[in-house]
């Protein structure tokens, strides 16, 4: 892997951000001694959320109404 140092760096940064980008990862140093590791970025796709635990919980019939009486109970009967 290639290694460059920061002054290095600065000067050619264009053409090793587009080798990077094509796929051959760097090294900046500083000193000789190496500080970061710039690598080619890969986009992570998202996938949508929604549905995401089909078949895996059951929303029961009731949901709406369960518990009514005691919540009415802690609320005072207010609701």
């Amino acid at each position: 892997m290639l290694q460059v140092n920061i002054h290095e760096a600065k000067t050619h940064l264009s053409s090793l951000v587009e080798k990077a980008a094509a796929g051959e990862p760097f090294i900046i140093a500083k000193s000789g001694r190496p500080l970061v590791v710039v690598n080619p970025y890969t986009p992570v796709e998202l996938r949508p959320r929604t549905g995401f635990l089909k078949g895996h919980i059951a929303v029961p019939d009731d949901f709406d109404s369960m518990y009514k009486s005691e919540i009415e109970t802690l609320f005072g009967g207010i609701l």
